[in-house]
């Protein structure tokens, strides 16, 4: 646009800083600008806002009837202007702060306008465990300063150092570029004490932002809520933005603080709410219904920032719907097993037993001890990244018990440092160095592995260096990065479980239970960014964990794909819930958090599904074999019609009755680590599509090699045999016994053995069609008969070996077809979602929280 609309264009946009777009457009009227021109201005406009609201990242859920206004920064902004500056000073590159700049932008488009006379906005942001949500509220914070909001509110945490770190955040990128612009209600190290004349701050005269950063404290928050109300009378000029960061927590299903958030967010005429958190289970399940904070508004889904370590980096997955699992990242190679037989030697069994608690020095504590000061000797070397190193030992919540690690942990430096000259010390640590580094691949992060011999000249400096920290609310050695570089080992629990970051944190001792998603997943400070050192972190953890982790990075994963459908399929928050996979043993957030959900819609239709894990001994493996070898025997008997090609090592046997399948999954046993076959639900799925006249009959498939050899052959029936196959199983670093993860059994081809006349290398969405159009009501079981010692292959022995099983194993791989558009398909237990059916529309850590909660909880 140029010429005189150009500058007419610039008057509208001036305009919106002091008037909504419709007062914008009425004053354009009356500077006597004609109707012609205000509609192309308009439109003008309008294309502005479009690339806005059509930006792929991030993605966003949002209420169709919201107004975008925000066209992003302008030429005379501040805030942000300040922010964006600190950052590149900081190293931040380009790519990374347009990045941001895009993020927050679409953040603040979804806000009210400021001039608008009243509003109360409920928005949710979806970001990653320490991924820099900090840096994205700040933003959006500055951005909406920029355009006219006032106060500016930040529920930072339940613990202090989680509010003074925020609160110094936000003065460093906020206050200091632009000191005469705010106001600060809260100081470093003093949260909110209500001062005089809570009026004049908000007054007419005054045009500094107000901000303010206090804990999610029942005292604190009540007291604040107060003095806001003492303001009441001058607020209509007070636009607001409520930052909720950890907004999981506190905030939801508390008996106070949750009623003092919504008496604060009443009093204020303009408000918008919005909570940030990386675990939103608790929050997409309130009560859409009540006057709460369900994100009715919008949900933002920030994308996974670049250089982000994250569950799956760690972890790996398990493959969701339509995925196929060979093409599913497994993770790094970065987790250490600690024995369940360690764990009562450094984490008391119960709280009597925390008195006089004395941890030993455990063999698998040594090394996760010895390999962080081989780290940081490491990175001392490199010269690059984050000058700090961090290693952060939490095994319990209790302060006695933290502060039983501090003696022997100083013998253990003393020692290694008395003792680096010997010989067999330097073997030892020699030989550390080496196996780590030759299991993670510097390579692979574009670093180059530090000979041993040239970290060993840092090593004396690195362990002398060391500090041994208690942190926790009674210590008053704390960690503190603010003077010089640090090298410490930090010993703690509940302090480090919520948003505090611990900088460059290279290696974890973790045996800590957790009894729910959103509580194990804060706990884990290992994830996010590890500039010059993305190859070194280690995580030691309990087997265990690490499985209730891998179920975690699915979930995850799964939850974000949910949100996803919003963009595509055009739904709303008050449309459509995000469901959330369940756990047979973890809980997905504190049971009070959960009293509004209702179990989610997530049947097996469409859905191919196998086994990947099992166990390796002869009473196990043989009772699976029993169960097949009836199965078909039976299905011999009864199917309709049956198609053998032992040249191929097939057999397909037609109409076999549901009953004999549900016989089947009676009696073969799935292993427990398998999340997604779970035999109870399968075969409640089955009978409910029975009572619907589908998966009445199903195809029972054999699949294998060519048959022929007697001594590679596996007998199913008289006639009825298939060469076995080869699947060597994934290395294990623990070499737990009786267990194989062979990852991937079935191949999307044997998803239409049973189908005519379809071509090779499908992709699942055109198998689904084509069993759709063949066998619209018909199952698919595929049997695979296993050779116990399945050795991989020459290219596959750097990720593989032997299988190694005591008999022959049986796996499994089963094919829905989609249920039909009118069949009411039931639920099958594995998910829970918010129950949405209240919404009217129109036609367009719960021991901190008790405490908290309390009166003497300043």
């Amino acid at each position: 646009m140029s010429g005189e609309l150009g500058g007419m264009y610039d008057v509208f946009r001036n305009l919106l800083e002091t008037s909504t777009p419709t007062e914008a457009v009425k004053q354009l009227e009356i500077l006597g600008v004609d109707d012609e021109r205000i509609q192309r201005i308009r439109e003008f406009h309008e294309h502005q806002l479009l690339s806005i609201k059509e930006m792929e990242e991030p993605r966003v859920a949002v209420n169709g009837n919201r107004e975008t206004w925000y066209t992003g920064p302008r030429e005379n902004d501040r805030a942000w202007p300040a922010i964006q500056r600190e950052l590149e000073r900081s190293g931040w590159g380009p790519d990374a702060i347009e990045d941001l700049d895009s993020a927050s932008t679409r953040v603040v488009s979804l806000l009210n306008h400021p001039k608008e006379p009243d509003f109360s906005t409920r928005g949710l942001v979806v970001g990653y465990v320490q991924s820099g949500k900090t840096t994205n509220f700040t933003s959006v914070m500055a951005k909406a300063a920029d355009r006219g909001y006032k106060l500016f509110i930040v529920l930072a945490g339940i613990h202090n150092g989680l509010r003074r770190q925020t609160q110094a955040r936000l003065a460093q990128q906020l206050v200091e570029s632009n000191p005469t612009s705010w106001s600060q209600l809260t100081g470093l190290d003093r949260d909110f004490v209500p001062t005089e004349n809570a009026a004049s701050f908000f007054g007419g005269s005054n045009s500094t932002h107000v901000l303010c950063v206090v804990k999610k404290n029942a005292t604190v928050l009540r007291k604040f809520a107060l003095w806001l109300e003492s303001a009441s009378d001058y607020l209509q000029q007070a636009p607001a933005l409520v930052i909720d960061d950890e907004a999981d927590q506190a905030s939801v299903a508390t008996t106070s603080i949750n009623p003092l958030i919504l008496r604060i967010l009443d009093t204020l005429p303009k408000a918008a709410y919005v909570g940030y958190t990386a675990t939103p289970f608790a929050n997409v399940l309130i009560d859409p219904a009540a006057k709460d904070l369900y994100p009715s508004d919008f949900i933002v889904n920030l994308p996974q920032p670049k250089a982000h370590f994250g569950t799956e980096v760690l972890f790996g997955r398990y493959a969701l719907d339509g995925e196929d699992p060979e093409d599913v990242d497994d993770g790094y190679d970065m987790i250490r097993s600690v024995p369940a037989e360690d764990v009562p030697l450094v984490s008391p069994s119960t709280r009597a037993d925390a008195d006089g608690f004395t941890p030993e020095i455990t063999d698998t504590l040594e090394e996760a001890v010895q390999y962080f000061w081989l780290t940081s000797a490491a990175r001392r070397v490199r010269g690059t990244g984050n000058k700090h190193a961090t290693m952060l030992i939490h095994t319990s919540m209790r302060i006695q018990v933290h502060n039983s690690f501090r003696i022997p942990l100083k013998k253990i430096r003393a020692h290694t440092l008395d003792h680096l000259d010997d010989p067999g010390t330097l073997r030892r640590l020699r030989t550390l160095w080496d196996e780590e580094t030759a299991r993670v691949a510097a390579e692979d992060f574009g670093e180059t592995k530090v000979p041993f011999d040239t970290l060993l000249e840092e090593l004396p400096g690195v362990i002398g260096d060391c500090r041994i920290i208690m942190d926790n609310s009674d210590s008053e050695d704390t960690l503190d990065y603010d003077n010089g570089p640090v090298v410490a080992i930090a010993v703690g629990g509940n302090k480090f479980s919520r948003g505090l970051t611990l900088e460059g944190l290279a290696v974890t001792y973790f045996v800590r239970a957790a009894s729910a998603y959103d509580t194990l997943l804060q706990m884990g400070r290992w994830f996010g960014f590890r500039h010059g050192y993305a190859d070194l972190p280690r995580v030691w953890m309990t087997d265990e964990l690490h499985a209730a982790f891998r179920h975690l990075a699915t979930v995850e994963a799964d939850m974000r794909r949910d949100i996803d459908v919003y963009l595509h399929e055009n739904e709303t928050p008050q449309t459509f819930a995000v469901r959330l996979r369940t756990h047979p043993v973890l809980r997905v957030t504190a049971a009070a958090k959960m009293q509004s959900a209702i179990r989610a819609s997530a049947a097996y239709g469409g859905r191919r599904i196998q086994t990947r894990y099992f166990h390796t001994r002869a009473d196990w493996l043989r009772d699976n074999q029993n169960a097949a070898r009836d199965l078909v025997r039976r299905a011999v008997a009864e199917a309709v019609t049956q198609d053998s090609r032992p040249e191929d090592g097939r057999h397909i046997l037609h109409g076999v009755p549901h009953t004999d399948v549900l016989d089947f999954l009676s009696r073969y046993r799935f292993h427990e680590s398998s999340q997604e076959c779970d035999a109870a639900l399968i075969s409640s799925y089955v009978r409910r599509r029975v009572q619907q006249g589908s998966l009445l009959r199903w195809n029972v498939a054999i699949v294998g090699n060519r048959a022929g050899d007697t001594d590679t052959d596996f007998t199913f029936a008289p006639d009825i045999a298939v060469g076995r196959i080869t699947r060597a199983r994934l290395q294990s670093p623990t070499g737990e016994p009786d267990f194989a993860d062979i990852k991937t059994l079935m191949s999307r081809a044997d998803a239409t053995v049973d189908l005519v006349d379809v071509p090779r290398g499908l992709e699942e969405d055109e198998i689904k069609r084509e069993r759709r159009k063949q066998l619209p009501d018909t199952g698919l079981l595929v049997l695979y008969p296993i050779d116990k010692d399945s050795r991989p292959s020459e290219l596959r022995k750097k990720s593989r070996e032997p299988l190694d099983a005591e008999d022959h194993v049986i796996g499994i791989g089963l094919v829905f077809p989609e249920p039909r558009q009118d069949s009411a398909v039931d639920w099958d237990g594995s998910y829970i979602s918010a129950d949405l059916s209240g919404i009217r529309l129109e036609d367009t850590d719960d021991e901190d929280l008790r405490t908290l909660e309390g009166e003497d909880a300043a």
